[in-house]
């Protein structure tokens, strides 16, 4: 299985989780400032994982195996490798609004 194959399933559920949670809550004004928030996430987390992954790969830590990489780079570092990046900006805040009790405890959306 290569590294592609590995992160689409990553990729899917992130994305299915993220677009549940977008129809869920998301509308009008707050569905603006939320997609900004996830690109200034997003940017933020991909020029983190290109620097530390770069750094990481250069000092020897870990190393990928040929035949399971596209070949296409960021510097050191396989375009496989911001998939998780990715993944988490997706899954994390999707799982955030899904599994929030506190906006329907009460109108202010604090806990009584």
């Amino acid at each position: 299985m290569s590294y592609w194959a590995l992160n689409a399933v990553f990729l899917l559920a992130a994305l299915a989780v993220g677009t549940a949670a977008a129809v869920r809550q998301l509308r009008g004004r707050t569905r603006k400032v939320a997609l900004a928030a996830a690109g200034g996430a997003a940017a933020v987390v991909l020029v983190l994982t290109a620097v530390f992954d770069n750094l990481m790969i250069a000092a020897g830590l870990f190393t990928y195996a040929p035949e399971m990489i596209s070949g296409m780079m960021v510097g050191l570092a396989p375009l496989e490798d911001f998939a998780y990046p990715v993944a988490a900006v997706l899954l994390l805040p999707g799982l955030w609004i899904l599994l929030d009790r506190t906006s329907k405890a009460s109108p202010s959306g604090r806990r009584p």
